[in-house]
């Protein structure tokens, strides 16, 4: 099917640029393309596709050689200088959230190795990629080593295969692009900041826009090709102006008087390391080789700054990713100050030829009359997602604790009939703050899984780890080969017994084991929080919040999904459904309340149905029930009778009674569960604890 022209996209200007510098320079490192559902984001990279130039290949050759200076560590090589060659388009190749690491960097054909005695290397998408595009739909979903991998290729521009007795170095130079949806969980801070450009869409906030969106996208369906031409000469005409772009890069200047303004405003904007100031450097020279010049402009860098930097400032890991306008503009007010000889330029004055930045951008000439940079380097940031959407729109992250401090009045005494402490808010009252995050015990699943997902929390057959031992393969080889128990199976088959018989050859592909490796696994912890009002009476919310923070900053760093459901007054809520977006739970955490009686039942009832739902819609996931509670219920059942239906589901209760006298009904509750108990105060002790190891 005909591929959505790239120029008939409306709107998502940064996008587009950073697309297109990328294109210019594939050494800018790449885009991540952050936006919620239905943004286009995946329409527009696969539309950049048709735009990329066409390349020469040495024919034959499964590494895309360039023949007029082929690869000379080419596995397929030496090839010969005129050797035939022929060309085509650049392709786009598409990595699938399921992807194995063998899928990605290739590997040892092992069946033909041990059938026929050859190593044969089977090439994978790093390879097919090279000099065109790798695009990563669900980025955040990747597992991590998956998208080390890809980063490290796509850094250092060849991929290097140690693995199955094969090593094997390839060229794997390719413009890396990945989507994800923020609710989805976000990637890790390290591994965001080795994208070159990051960029945050949304839909349109402007009606107009939004009805030109359906306009092109219903004429689009009804004509792909009959649409595809309206856009023809701007499609060529953007496909010309990257080839004319690519070539100029090299010859652009970048000043010692730019150089030293991008080195203030890296500092000026608080990065940390130098990776950033190269990717401004490269993206700087991309901009003035997109728009002509052969010499980097302040305007270039302003630019620049504004895709590069925004991403690299998460001081803490559950801190909301984004762009921070009013920080990069006065980082970038502070480095021209700096700068005694730098003059501000006079309107216009964007380059030599007088020249604003925006003049001839990509969009120019198109059909909506819109191309990035139209609304100046100073109107927005890459988050942009319509005229009425800035930096305030932002919702407030877990470091946004003015509203949450200021003061409001204190909780009414409890009502008629409640028991002493059972306090309720009272309405616009602030929630409790909690206090800084420490480093609290690990809790873990004793009993081995079967290594549904890759973690860092509980012990479970895994892809890769310590080799505990070898099987026989179920249908095709799903791990490494364990090349001593092929051997022994040949053996014990009688195939070597033969000593003029090459033992190699003696070997079949039924002899094959594979190897058996234990390592750790990523659960779905559930945290089922006590909000009723004895928890605010007695002061104990901000503890308590500041475990369950630990708790959570401790299940990111462990890859885990994460789940909250809290109980008070007359019912139980589940605030957060079972996500790997870390930071949400964060930000409900410290949105919650107290008030009103404690039906712990209810709460345990709750986590039993979110349990029940989770195994049917992924079954390989074992869950780790945590229960903050003090053990008191005064409304409903009582809970000892509700604990069957957490049969089965490894579960820590943390204790928060305090005070000389205790009536110990946590412990009682953990009885009932078959929970390790564990005080509150003790929760940041330094040594591991795991719960009880029963089946998933």
């Amino acid at each position: 099917m005909t591929p959505y022209p790239f120029s008939a996209v409306v709107g998502l200007d940064d996008l587009r640029l950073a697309l297109l510098l990328t294109a210019v320079s594939p050494a800018v490192g790449g885009v991540l393309v952050r936006g919620e559902k239905g943004t286009a984001k995946s329409t527009v990279v696969r539309a950049l596709a048709a735009l990329l130039p066409e390349v020469d290949v040495v024919r034959g050759c499964r590494f895309a050689c360039d023949p007029a200076a082929p690869d000379p560590g080419c596995p397929d090589g030496p090839h010969e200088p005129g050797a035939p060659h022929g060309h085509r388009p650049a392709t786009l190749v598409e990595l699938p959230v399921g992807a194995t690491e063998d899928r990605v960097v290739g590997t040892l054909d092992i069946q033909r190795a041990l059938a026929d005695g050859v190593k044969a290397y089977e090439p994978g998408l790093l390879a097919a990629a090279h000099r065109g595009a790798l695009y990563v739909d669900e980025v955040n979903l990747l597992p991590d080593h998956l998208v080390d991998l890809l980063l490290d290729a796509a850094a250092m521009g060849r991929a290097h295969v140690e693995r199955d007795g094969v090593s094997v170095k390839h060229a794997a130079r390719f413009l890396l692009v990945g989507t994800m949806n923020p609710e989805e969980g976000e990637p890790r801070p390290q591994l965001v900041d080795r994208f070159g450009l990051v960029v945050t869409v949304a839909a349109p906030r402007d009606a107009k826009l939004r009805a030109e969106v359906v306009r092109r996208r219903l004429a689009y369906e009804a004509g792909p090709d009959a649409f595809a031409a309206r856009f023809a000469a701007d499609e060529g005409a953007l496909a010309e102006r990257i080839l004319a772009a690519r070539a100029a890069v090299p010859f652009v200047a970048l000043p010692d008087a730019e150089l030293n303004r991008i080195a203030r405003v890296c500092l000026a904007y608080g990065v940390d390391g130098m990776r950033a100031d190269i990717v401004v450097a490269r993206c700087a020279v991309a901009l003035a080789a997109w728009h002509g010049r052969d010499r980097v402009t302040a305007d270039d860098i302003r630019d620049a700054a504004r895709l590069a930097l925004p991403h690299r400032r998460r001081t803490d890991p559950l801190d909301p990713p984004g762009t921070d306008e009013q920080r990069l503009n006065e980082a970038l007010a502070q480095a021209a100050q700096d700068d005694p000889d730098d003059d501000p330029p006079a309107p216009g004055d964007g380059g030599p030829d007088g020249s604003g930045p925006d003049d001839g951008g990509p969009g120019d000439g198109g059909p909506d009359g819109s191309g990035p940079g139209d609304g100046g380097p100073s109107e927005g940031g890459p988050g942009e997602g319509g005229p009425d959407r800035g930096p305030g729109d932002r919702g407030a992250g877990p470091g946004d604790t003015s509203a949450a401090e200021a003061p409001g009045p204190a909780p009414r005494d409890a009502a008629p009939g409640e028991p002493a402490g059972e306090q309720r808010e009272v309405s616009g009252g602030a929630p409790a703050q909690a206090g800084a995050a420490y480093r609290p015990r690990t809790l873990r699943i004793a009993a081995r899984g079967e290594g549904g997902h890759a973690g860092r929390r509980s012990p479970a057959f895994a892809r890769r780890g310590r080799v505990v031992g070898s099987r026989t393969p179920r249908g095709k080889l799903a791990g490494a080969p364990h090349l001593p128990a092929t051997l022994r199976a040949a053996i014990h088959r009688g195939a070597l017994s033969g000593p003029s018989v090459p033992a190699v050859r003696t070997v079949q592909p039924r002899d094959l084991r594979e190897a058996v490796h234990v390592g750790r696994e990523a659960n779905l912890v559930l945290f089922v929080v006590d909000a009723s009002g004895s928890m605010a009476a007695r002061k104990r919310m901000t503890v308590v919040k500041t475990a369950v923070l630990s708790l959570l900053r401790d299940a990111y760093q462990r890859r885990d999904r994460i789940g909250m459901i809290t109980f008070r007054g007359a019912g139980a809520e589940q605030v957060l459904p079972p996500t790997s977006s870390h930071e949400v739970g964060v930000q409900r955490l410290a949105g919650l309340r107290t008030g009103g009686r404690t039906p712990l039942a209810a709460g345990l009832r709750a986590a039993a149905a979110t349990i029940a739902t989770e195994r049917r819609r992924d079954p390989r996931r074992r869950p780790l029930l945590v229960v903050v509670t003090d053990g008191r219920a005064t409304s409903g059942p009582d809970p000892v009778l509700v604990a069957p239906a957490l049969a089965g589901v490894a579960a820590v209760v943390v204790d928060c009674e305090t005070g000389p006298i205790r009536l110990g009904l946590a412990r009682r509750l953990a009885a009932a569960l078959g929970a390790d108990l564990m005080p509150l105060d003790a929760l940041a002790a330094a040594a591991p604890s795991a719960a009880p190891g029963r089946a998933a």
